[in-house]
């Protein structure tokens, strides 16, 4: 049973995380319209529809939807694998590693989803200080940067610790 709950969290995780993202997403497009803001904490946060046909900071959002659905697409894919060899090669009690990987793929199937469906990415996270804004995101993008930042933490403890102490 041990080696099965490893992928029980994978799947719980993603599928937590793709609903959330989804039914948020459609939430803003059924409530708003495109570009309406609903300020939360003034000078701070707002809820803004956003459509991003870019990246992240909207790199590649001038190219071609066919460009842009084939590059996303194959990324996509190509992140899906990668975090599935990183997933198989983690011991099986690593449970930050597992939920690290879970989360970041779940973001990345959400995002897809989006791409497939509608050829660009909904966002509607909006923080800000005045005028100095974050750009916008969604629960996909933040599942993918809390996995990413939990992974990197903790791949370099757990290196620190194999290496032990510094004697002099």
């Amino acid at each position: 049973m041990r080696g099965t709950s490893r992928y029980v969290i994978l799947a719980v995780v993603s599928v937590v995380t793709i609903f959330l993202d989804q039914v948020s997403k459609v939430q803003i497009m059924q409530t708003m319209r495109l570009h309406e803001s609903i300020p939360i904490i003034p000078n701070f946060f707002s809820i803004t529809y956003i459509r991003n046909p870019g990246a992240a900071f909207g790199i590649l959002a001038s190219s071609s939807n066919g460009f842009r659905l084939l590059f996303f697409g194959f990324a996509s894919l190509l992140a899906l694998v990668l975090l599935g060899a990183i997933f198989f090669r983690l011991r099986h009690d690593d449970w930050v590693g597992q939920l690290s990987i879970a989360a970041i793929f779940g973001g990345a199937l959400g995002n897809l989803l989006d791409r497939v469906r509608f050829g660009e990415v909904i966002d509607f996270l909006d923080f800000y200080i005045d005028a100095y804004h974050w750009p916008a995101f969604n629960v996909a993008d933040a599942a993918i940067s809390v996995g990413v930042c939990f992974l990197i933490a903790h791949f370099a403890l757990e290196k620190k610790q194999e290496a032990g102490p510094v004697t002099s």
